[in-house]
């Protein structure tokens, strides 16, 4: 595997990880774009657009590199109408950015660091540690690429969320690369050879059924007394959604056991490629 595979493979990788996380405050609003290598000499925020919301965090581990990702301003202020419980549709464009709406943007960026993290550990296959996000608003390029050099290879996530174009920007060291293009081979190795090994198959994973969703505010959220009724957006009749460790992986209907018991039957497995929608901690009614 080269560098490039690498560097895309993670990228891609990371790109799934963000996107459960803002699935979990705007289901549906999250488009994925270009994920591409950064070429020599080519800065690595020089597709960023601005005014944005910018959070970058560094690695603590003993090397350089880190993560950089801009979200616009309109995207923002739309992201944090959703977090609010809001319709982010019914964002007026061109108004500011309140100090309410960096602070709840500001607590979705540290999440999505938190996971692109997460997917990097995972690629390299060790744990990375990264130091507190750095959230602030840049209005210019300039200001956008102060602070931001690349120390080895850079690759690019872009995104749309609610329509509004968003950057993700991943710093990785030659040390990083090698290990991870050792990593992957080695992953790719195993899965010529034993597709499922007797290592993996005593590997537990968790494994839920998700009968479907409801959004609301917060206040409602704890204000619900016992015995509410909380609407799904499914049918009875709809199948249910599989997943194991945060990745869709087949669709089923309810079953009753003769004992009582809840059992599902598993309808369709769906390719291994779905992203990755959200973790079991997400904050809709399911």
């Amino acid at each position: 595997m080269t560098s490039e595979q690498a560097l895309l493979r993670l990228a891609a990788s990371t790109l799934d990880a963000i996107r459960g996380v803002l699935e979990t405050y705007a289901p549906g609003a999250v488009n994925p774009g270009a994920v591409g290598a950064v070429p020599a000499g080519v800065h690595p925020m020089a597709a960023a657009q601005t005014p944005a919301v910018m959070a970058d965090v560094g690695y603590v581990d003993g090397v350089t590199g880190g993560n950089v990702m801009v979200i616009g301003v309109e995207g923002a202020r739309r992201l944090a109408a959703a977090m609010m419980g809001g319709d982010p549709n019914d964002v007026i464009a061109g108004g500011e950015l309140s100090e309410l709406d960096f602070s709840a943007v500001g607590e979705a960026m540290n999440q999505m660091m938190s996971a692109a993290a997460m997917a990097t550990s995972a690629v390299l296959g060790d744990e990375v540690e990264i130091a507190p996000p750095n959230v602030r608003l840049v209005q210019s390029l300039a200001e956008a690429q102060d602070g931001v050099e690349q120390v080895g290879l850079a690759c690019t996530v872009e995104f749309t969320l609610c329509g509004a174009p968003c950057l993700l920007v991943q710093l990785v060291p030659h040390a990083f690369i090698v290990r991870m293009t050792r990593a992957l081979d080695e992953h790719t190795e195993s899965y010529e050879t034993a597709p499922l090994s007797d290592a993996l198959r005593h590997v537990p994973v968790r494994v839920w059924a998700e009968l479907g969703r409801a959004q609301m505010p917060s206040g409602r959220v704890v204000g619900l007394p016992s015995g509410a009724l909380v609407e799904l957006d499914r049918e009875v009749e709809d199948p249910i959604d599989l997943y194991a460790d945060g990745m869709r992986f087949a669709t089923g209907r309810l079953q009753v056991c003769e004992d009582g018991t809840l059992a599902v039957r598993v309808v369709e497995i769906v390719e291994p490629t779905s992203p990755l929608i959200h973790s079991p901690e997400y904050k809709e009614v399911a």
